[in-house]
């Protein structure tokens, strides 16, 4: 790699740091041809595990970090004194097939700050897809991330080829866009996605290819006073409107000469992993936003428990239920029951009575499900009702090692 491209690379793979929506779960399972090269496997997230175990990674740059926006959050705003500069469509095509034959990557993740107008970025980023597919056979998994303001025409094109399509909310009410992102339009935003689900859902009626993994967004956390139940109905709501396949949330990072208006500091990290949480009770555990609000405490959740629990000891009353007779809508909201485990206990109940030895054996959770439940030789008689059972289940605070 010449020096001239090499900066560029570290310049641009950088300023792609802070976008946290590059997972490749839900991709379909697909292999080059004779003469292709690559593959993708249904999952698997940028630099991190998929559920099978394997770690892979992609390959996430900026197009460019020249942008006419000047969004007060963003370290590629336009205001910005960072240091600059722009891939050409064919050095993107050749980095990836490189890294991809040196074993490196396993896909690609290409977004973009606005150079020009919107209509042209979308067209840089489409050709970049558009190449590696079809003058390549490059059968490895694709993400791009969406201009709102472009043409329809260019979104639909690049549906074509991409894997998935992303388009960032960034901040998750009109206010505080109009407070820190004044040139950009939270209503156009939220119509493109609309779109864009739109498209999915007829490509997969009509059986033709269209981001077939769906499409995501991200919402930085931190950057404003928005509480995390003003998080959550905003995520409930995009997974209800416009059918998002996720929503990833970013901690404010404080960034370099920041504007005055942005906070001092980011938020504890532990915040945003109780939105995580509360995400995914949202989509895989059956509960309302209502729910998830009821959890937190002004509009806030707790950072020593998980939300589930939280819920749980606000609802006392509720428990503890039975894990042979409950209904699977309780038994997915008992502290320490994951929706696996609950799937075994419904199915292992139907040929024995479960003891509490059989719930151990289908969860790692029953230190926190115990005052929750009652099996064929547990009864937890008083202990739901235990005025210290926060304190006693809470998570204890961790010192990170090396070893």
């Amino acid at each position: 790699m010449d020096e001239t491209l090499a900066k560029k690379l570290r310049i641009l793979a950088d300023a792609a740091k802070y976008d946290a929506s590059c997972a490749s779960s839900a991709a379909p399972k697909r292999a080059a041809g004779k003469d292709g090269l690559g593959s993708t496997t249904g999952a698997g997230i940028c630099h991190a595990y998929t559920p099978d175990g394997r770690c892979v990674s992609l390959l996430k740059i900026l197009l460019t970090n020249w942008c006419l926006f000047d969004c007060a959050y963003c370290v590629n705003r336009r205001s910005s004194n960072v240091r600059r500069a722009k891939f050409t469509v064919e050095e993107v095509v050749n980095l990836t097939l490189n890294f991809y034959r040196r074993n490196y990557i396993e896909g690609l993740f290409l977004s973009s700050g606005i150079i020009k107008s919107p209509d042209h970025t979308m067209e840089l980023l489409t050709r970049v897809a558009k190449s590696l597919r079809r003058d390549h056979g490059f059968a490895g998994y694709i993400h791009l991330k969406s201009i709102p303001e472009a043409s329809p025409w260019l979104i639909e094109e690049a549906g074509l080829y991409a894997d998935r399509l992303s388009i960032n909310v960034e901040l998750p009410t009109e206010a505080s866009l109009e407070r820190l992102a004044p040139e950009k339009d939270g209503a156009a935003i939220q119509g493109a996605m609309a779109q864009i689900g739109e498209r999915i859902v007829q490509a997969k009626a009509e059986k033709r290819r269209f981001s077939p993994a769906g499409h995501s967004t991200q919402v930085i956390v931190g950057a404003d006073a928005t509480t995390d139940e003003a998080l959550i109905r905003k995520s409930a709501l995009l997974y209800g409107s416009v059918g998002l396949k996720r929503v990833y949330y970013s901690a404010f990072s404080p960034i370099p000469d920041g504007s005055a208006i942005l906070p001092p500091k980011p938020p504890p990290l532990q915040r945003e992993h109780r939105l995580y949480q509360a995400d995914w009770l949202l989509r895989y555990y059956e509960f309302t936003p209502d729910e998830v609000a009821d959890a937190s405490e002004d509009g806030m959740l707790a950072l020593d428990i998980d939300p589930k629990l939280a819920w749980a000891l606000k609802h006392r009353d509720k428990f503890p239920v039975d894990v042979n007779k409950a209904d699977r809508e309780w038994l997915l909201r008992v502290p320490g029951l994951g929706a696996r485990a609950v799937d075994k206990i419904v199915q292992a109940r139907r040929h024995a009575t479960l003891r509490l030895d059989d719930v151990a054996r289908l969860t790692s959770g029953l230190k926190r499900a115990r005052p929750f439940l009652v099996a064929a030789d547990h009864r937890p008689v008083g202990l739901t009702d235990r005025l210290d059972l926060r304190t006693r289940l809470a998570e204890p605070a961790k010192q990170l090692s090396l070893f």
